[in-house]
């Protein structure tokens, strides 16, 4: 790990890396504890995969059409938004079952992606790193969208943050509070997108869902409140990051599979030494909503 530390205050790409690791873990965090208490991962599922479709669209522009503002990692935010607003419009009113959108989604997205990256001349290569993640490859023009990206999330969170709060613990009780369900549902997909597009950089399209759960699920067995485990699951996704990046710099193992291996390493602990948190989470939580 020295190593590491000591190349980072020399090479640029270094100093992106662990910026976008503190940046995507805030994203992270914040979200990542609004989908497990929302248990919603399976829908974060259908929207990961479906980003691919937009890297490959993008990438085929790019290169095929000269349109160089496209970049993969905007064109996956375009896929992510519309998937999650397909997905909860469905969800809220449609008649078809759920779980066939879902599948829909994540296969057709994943196949319009395979395909446009079939067309695209000299782009193969670079298919495996956005499956699997490569955060060494991040530029300065994709920090700046991260940047930006993480402080959207990071501000429409604290603004809506009670409201988020009681849809996704309580749905029923919102409803009969007058709260406009169906919006806040779809706004919070529509964060979830925009944080598996900016996790996408750093574990890849399969392993969104595990940064997504893990600090999340680890941060809840030892917190009582909603607040308190978004602080904790924000610090455990910066410990997995950088601690993933650092780890894996030296030896030049996969970046992303050591980012994941981690937060499963520190979920498996907190099972150890976290307390029995789910009944005094719903407690507390239940106290909270009823202030």
């Amino acid at each position: 790990m020295s190593a590491f530390w000591q190349d980072v205050q020399i090479f640029p790409f270094l100093q992106y890396a662990l910026v976008t690791g503190v940046l995507t873990a805030i994203a992270c965090g914040i979200i990542g504890t609004y989908v497990a208490v929302r248990r919603i991962t399976y829908i974060a599922g259908a929207i990961a995969h479906c980003t691919l479709g937009g890297m490959g669209v993008a990438r085929y522009c790019q290169k095929v059409l000269g349109l160089d503002f496209l970049s993969p990692l905007l064109g996956a935010m375009i896929a992510a938004l519309l998937a999650a607003v397909i997905i909860g419009l469905v969800t809220l009113y449609g008649k078809e079952r759920e779980d066939t959108v879902l599948s829909a989604v994540w296969s057709l997205g994943m196949a319009i992606g395979i395909f446009f990256i079939s067309r695209t001349p000299g782009y193969n290569e670079d298919l495996m790193s956005y499956l699997f993640g490569n955060i060494l490859i991040v530029g300065k023009n994709d920090l700046y969208l991260v940047a930006g990206l993480d402080a959207v999330i990071v501000v429409v969170s604290m603004v809506f943050y009670n409201k988020l709060l009681v849809v996704c613990f309580d749905e029923e009780f919102a409803w009969l509070r007058g709260l406009h369900v169906q919006f806040y549902y779809l706004l919070l997909l529509c964060l979830t997108a925009v944080t598996v597009v900016l996790l996408t950089q750093v574990v890849g399209i399969v392993m969104v869902i595990a940064m997504l759960t893990l600090p999340a699920a680890a941060a809840a067995r030892f917190v009582g409140r909603l607040w308190q485990m978004i602080v904790l699951a924000i610090l455990l996704s910066m410990l997995c990051n950088v601690g993933g990046l650092a780890l894996s710099y030296a030896p030049d193992l996969p970046t992303g599979a050591t980012i994941i291996l981690l937060a499963g390493f520190v979920y498996v602990i907190s099972l150890f030494v976290g307390g029995p948190s789910k009944r005094l989470f719903t407690q507390a939580m239940g106290h909270e909503l009823g202030r």
